[in-house]
């Protein structure tokens, strides 16, 4: 019975992703927050297509999470995230997640990044994965975070965990990629994982207020 009445009385927030790993990160996270109840878009059909055209990781994840917020009549948080390349000028960035195409998969895009970096040595692989959340109510946006984590891109995928460019993602202070790391590792040192933290510490006190 008291689970039944905290969920009833939780502030229901809506996780604007349709990359399934992407949301059970962010669930795994953000899982002992009282007072908020996740959802994913799946229970609130009919939704808007939102095309991601902003400049920067912050535009798109604030007018997913405005427009999915007032289209749900709720609260609701989207990640907008990506890795930035120095020797490919900050490619793939916001196009990571369709970098070889609209449909691409993520060995696609992770082939076209390696082998637009065939021949770079080591020292100039230097990149990085950035993440903006931004969370916001029907009538406003309620703030963004971000985060960011260094690293270098490999020659070629290791590990089988992760998703995205998790396995050609390589963390020198842990000697492995994203994709080898312990998820609990990954979560506590990854861009999403400093975002959220950030976004943790944002959302407790609008609870007590709201």
């Amino acid at each position: 019975m008291t689970s039944i009445v905290n969920e009833i009385h939780a502030k229901t927030i809506v996780i604007a992703t349709q990359n399934e790993k992407k949301k059970k990160e962010i669930a795994e996270i953000l899982k002992n927050i009282p007072g908020i109840l996740l959802r994913g878009i799946e229970d609130f059909p009919f939704l808007p297509e939102v095309e991601e055209d902003g400049n920067s990781f912050r535009e798109n994840a604030i007018k997913k999470a405005t427009t999915l917020a007032t289209a749900c009549n709720t609260w609701a948080m989207a990640d907008d995230s990506g890795l930035e390349i120095d020797a490919l000028n900050g490619r793939p960035g916001i196009y990571s997640s369709r970098y070889a195409g609209p449909n691409a998969t993520d060995e696609k895009n992770i082939e076209k990044v390696l082998s637009e970096l065939r021949g770079v040595p080591k020292e100039k692989r230097t990149a990085r994965f950035l993440c903006s959340i931004a969370l916001a109510s029907p009538h406003q946006l309620l703030f963004v975070v971000e985060g960011r984590c260094e690293g270098f891109i490999t020659e070629e995928p290791s590990g089988k965990g992760g998703f995205g460019y998790d396995p050609i993602f390589y963390v020198p202070d842990y000697n492995q990629t994203f994709a080898e790391l312990n998820p609990l590792i990954k979560n506590s040192i990854s861009h999403r994982g400093i975002a959220l933290k950030q976004f943790k510490e944002q959302i407790i006190p609008l609870i007590q207020r709201f």
